[in-house]
């Protein structure tokens, strides 16, 4: 019996480790572009597939991602994430695109996208960017960016941490794509010291060997997302 339940436990895991690292399903049609017409009948990745014939090229275009964005007081940095509620033709291709503004000295900080891969390009400006390994060995990969006549790219691989700093003294501006219509994102410092209601202050101070003064005092702070109004979005 022991034996039988061990099987069970084990089959119970692999099916939970394959669903977790998943990526977006792989579409079995040509378009499925998202529509809020439940009526469609046809539900597939989170949207309703618009029916073909109602389908238009601007289902699949978006204009204005070259406007320029006020970026955050504290962070110095806006993101702007166009997902499939921005261009419905998204839909199914496990694709997603972002343009980052930084002031001087802006900070994108430390975060992951448990969804997705992550590939970005600078248009302007001059950025350190870097991922950081998992356990146990936390491998720091990190280049300065800038563009030219060689323009520069960056891979975040899949779920890793990873961040970006204006270094130069002027605005910068980055595009990146991602591999998911909907990435998701983890900003560590938010999420460890901004959870609602708090985590307990001695398990953070020791956890991250600190006085739990100084714990006290990180949980009490103004913890604000990238894009101050417009996150990464999440519709699941």
């Amino acid at each position: 019996m022991k034996m039988a339940n061990l099987l069970i436990a084990l089959g119970v895991l692999a099916m939970a480790s394959s669903f977790a690292i998943a990526y977006d399903p792989s579409p079995l049609q040509d378009l499925c572009v998202a529509t809020e017409d439940y009526s469609s009948g046809v539900l597939v990745n989170g949207k309703f597939c618009k029916d073909p014939e109602h389908v238009t090229a601007d289902d699949f275009s978006f204009s204005g991602l070259n406007n320029a964005r006020e970026t955050s007081k504290q962070l110095g940095i806006r993101t702007n994430l166009l997902t499939v509620e921005e261009i419905p033709g998204l839909n199914t291709n496990g694709l997603s695109i972002v343009r980052i503004d930084y002031s001087p000295g802006g900070v994108n900080p430390p975060h992951n996208h448990p969804r997705a891969a992550e590939i970005i390009t600078v248009l302007e400006g001059t950025i350190y960017a870097g991922f950081i390994t998992s356990n146990p060995d936390h491998r720091l990969f990190a280049k300065i960016l800038k563009p030219g006549d060689t323009v520069d790219v960056f891979v975040f691989p899949f779920g890793l941490i990873h961040f970006q700093f204006n270094i130069g003294r002027s605005p910068a501006v980055a595009i990146a794509a991602l591999s998911s219509q909907n990435p998701g994102v983890v900003t560590s410092a938010n999420t460890i010291f901004g959870a609602v209601p708090s985590l307990n202050l001695q398990l953070l101070a020791r956890a991250y060997h600190l006085d739990k003064n100084i714990v006290a005092n990180l949980t009490k702070q103004e913890w604000v997302n990238p894009s101050d109004l417009n996150s990464y979005s999440s519709y699941y």
